[in-house]
């Protein structure tokens, strides 16, 4: 890994584009934007589609995902919000011009720490400035902070817009705090223990996202090939930017993985998604997260299972509430799904056979796609070729060759150009917080050291 550049291979550079300032910007610049009928993006993606599944046929396990647990969906989520904001509205994202990404590219833990405690003191304990604040449920401290409207005070509104994703964030809050009384033991405090406890936590986060979420998302085998092979698609000089068709299209592969209904807990029964677990407001003791109910903890019963990578949503996602999209011009724009392929659309991604033909691969054939019983001869919008081609190539337990190159080399690329990161600053260093198994550090690890598992 090194600071200042993310270097391909000489035959690819002629198709893609080199982008720095940590803006959006495209991996495949000369390829031709897909051009689809807007009502066979409708017909698609809208309630009731293909796409859309009644909730019992997901309660199928046969629709289980044995390679993933639950958890990390909602992890790959607090991800894509640590490393990306474009608020723009669905039919104001319309060109690339237009976006701007409110987040560094990089994995600093943005979303929890926000811009620091001199710009953000209310995030901090006034009692021991040190630790994040902790916000007080109706049993205990098992809540964001929020403010007498329920409104969470963190840096990103999206990590209360549901209470599962809330309840990742404050097990966040939680694993800063256990660092900062590891630190206080050590007799470090004031800035230092902050410093020192913002690198501890930002490094084994990282680590956990090239050496977990990443190899369960796209396999080992090829999180492997790119760190020994080097990128074929994804380059940048001095700073890393974010790829629409990685943003807008790959890195979507975790929405058909959500359940429609989840155990959060011993005590309560199974809740849906949404509205049940609908967010931005406090989250009762009921809701609280047993996190071995989401990741393997060692010595628990085994976790929930995520959802195979398919084409196909819970229903709950393809009807999202007003809380979540607004008001909205037309019945389709509650469907995420139907969302996912707008964006898509307005920002001219190109299609997914484009992009395999320029990684050397070929493309899917139309039948196994599947669009031509919607009326659709042409190309295929490449979100939905990604989940398709997981579907094939990887019996939707992981991504295929399109999406997983796309997702493994952004995130590692982010890494690479990030000259604070474990890679950059130390590359022999481990994890070193308690608990860790031989110079590993797994997402159960942070959660136990946390002391919400």
């Amino acid at each position: 890994m090194n600071g200042h550049s993310c270097v391909i291979s000489p035959q690819f550079k002629g198709a893609l584009a080199h982008v720095s300032g940590g803006k959006y910007g495209r991996m495949f610049s000369n390829l031709p934007a897909l051009e689809i009928d807007e009502n066979i993006v409708r017909a698609l993606g809208r309630s009731g589609s293909g796409m859309d599944l009644p909730a019992g046929a997901f309660e199928d396990p046969e629709s289980d995902n044995p390679r993933i647990p639950a958890g990390f969906p909602f992890l790959g989520q607090f991800i894509a919000h640590d490393i990306t904001r474009d608020p723009s509205l669905l039919h104001h994202h319309a060109t690339l011009k237009q976006l701007r990404n409110f987040r560094t590219p990089r994995f600093d833990l943005e979303v929890v720490y926000g811009a620091g405690a001199l710009a953000h003191p209310y995030f901090y304990d006034l009692h021991d400035p040190d630790m994040l604040l902790i916000g007080m449920n109706d049993a205990g401290p098992d809540d964001l902070p929020r403010n007498a409207q329920g409104q969470a005070l963190i840096a990103d509104s999206r990590n209360d817009s549901h209470m599962i994703i809330s309840q990742l964030h404050l097990a966040f809050l939680k694993f800063h705090n256990r660092i900062v009384n590891l630190l206080h033991g050590k007799g470090l405090r004031g800035d230092a223990a902050l410093e020192e406890a913002r690198r501890l936590a930002t490094w084994h986060y990282q680590w956990i996202v090239v050496h977990e979420f990443l190899p369960l998302s796209v396999g080992q085998e090829m999180v492997e090939r790119i760190l020994r092979d080097g990128h074929l698609i994804y380059a940048f000089e001095g700073h890393p930017f974010i790829p629409v068709e990685f943003a807008d299209a790959a890195y979507r592969f975790g929405h058909p993985q959500i359940r429609a209904t989840y155990q959060l807990n011993d005590r309560a029964g199974r809740v849906a998604i949404f509205p049940d677990l609908a967010g931005m407001r406090p989250v009762p003791a009921a809701h609280v997260v047993d996190w071995a109910r989401f990741f393997a903890i060692p010595g628990r019963r085994p976790p929930q299972a995520s959802k195979r990578i398919s084409a196909r949503l819970v229903h709950a996602l393809i009807d999202l509430p007003e809380s979540i999209v607004g008001e909205t011009e037309r019945p389709e724009e509650h469907s995420l799904a139907y969302r996912d392929l707008e964006r898509g659309v307005n920002c001219e991604l190109p299609s997914g056979e484009a992009v395999a033909r320029v990684i050397g691969l070929d493309p899917l054939p139309k039948h196994a796609l599947g669009l031509q019983a919607l009326g659709w001869e042409g190309e295929t919008p490449l979100w939905y070729y990604v989940l398709k081609e997981a579907e094939i190539q990887g019996a939707g337990e992981r991504l295929g060759e399109v999406g997983g190159r796309i997702v493994a080399e952004v995130l590692l690329g982010l890494l690479a150009g990030d000259p604070h990161s474990y890679g950059n600053t130390n590359p022999e260093w481990r994890p070193t917080l308690p608990g860790t198994r031989d110079g590993e550090f797994t997402m159960a690890d942070l959660l136990v050291f946390a002391g919400v598992a």
